[in-house]
């Protein structure tokens, strides 16, 4: 049976997407059968893998709008062991469409509950923000990856984003809980980056995963070609981390 965790953040440009696709893919080496699902409008972690829009037929747009079933939705990934829905700008529009809809908050829920037993990990990557999407992403989940970049602000909106798992944990989820949390972007040349890690361990300590993503030049490369880290350049200090990261998460569970 897939465990469900959600990547979230509502602050963008937290190494969101990179954590997802480049985790999955890193799972997927580690004999782990994965699928993830974009699940944010701006399609991101869709085009990360290297899947055009013309490559599209069903995605999580399609789900959401209930015109077709999970498993139409799903794609093959030419990373092994690695499945995904894709994600589409139209996405950006279901808040509005799907207001009249008693069940709205449960639409991903009750659709993955089908596939749970074909993975081991099903990674879903939320959106920049706090709306329907997350919330269905959230209540969906047994647990919350929280990216937190080592920059300045870094701990900005984290609050928000804690009270709204509490609200998601008393109303559609008890059952959620904290995966942890991912220091991104780290520069040990920067007291900064020092800093921040020193501020995120005194206030969540335990919670924080110790695998540390560092500021890595590969790692922004790579979706521009498509490929994750793994096939870009594996021998990076990115798929090192992000390695890591994944046998880390593998141990917890």
């Amino acid at each position: 049976m897939a465990k469900v965790i959600a990547i979230s953040n509502q602050k963008g440009g937290v190494g969101k997407t990179t954590t997802a696709v480049n985790l999955c893919s890193c799972l997927g080496i580690l004999e782990k059968k994965v699928l993830l699902i974009d699940l944010d409008p701006q399609a991101n972690a869709t085009s990360s893998l290297g899947i055009e829009n013309e490559m599209i037929k069903n995605g999580i747009y399609q789900l959401f709008e209930k015109s077709c079933s999970i498993t139409d939705c799903i794609i093959e990934n030419k990373i092994i062991n690695v499945d995904i829905i894709p994600s589409h700008i139209d996405l950006v529009g279901i808040e509005i469409e799907s207001i009249d809809l008693i069940d709205r908050e449960y639409i991903l829920m009750n659709a993955i509950k089908n596939i749970k037993k074909k993975y081991d990990y099903i990674i879903i990557d939320c959106p920049p923000s706090l709306g329907l999407l997350t919330i269905n992403a959230l209540t969906a989940s047994n647990s919350v990856i929280i990216p937190i970049q080592c920059e300045y602000f870094a701990l900005e909106g984290l609050g928000k984003l804690l009270n709204t798992i509490k609200s998601i944990q008393k109303i559609h989820n008890k059952k959620l809980s904290i995966e942890g949390l991912v220091l991104t972007m780290y520069d040990s040349r920067l007291n900064l980056s020092n800093q921040v890690i020193k501020e995120v361990k005194s206030h969540f300590d335990e919670m924080v995963f110790k695998t540390i993503i560092h500021r890595n030049v590969k790692l922004g490369e790579a979706p521009s070609y498509g490929e994750s880290i793994l096939e870009y350049d594996v021998n990076s200090t990115g798929a090192n981390n992000y390695l890591n990261l994944a046998r880390e998460l593998i141990l917890n569970n």
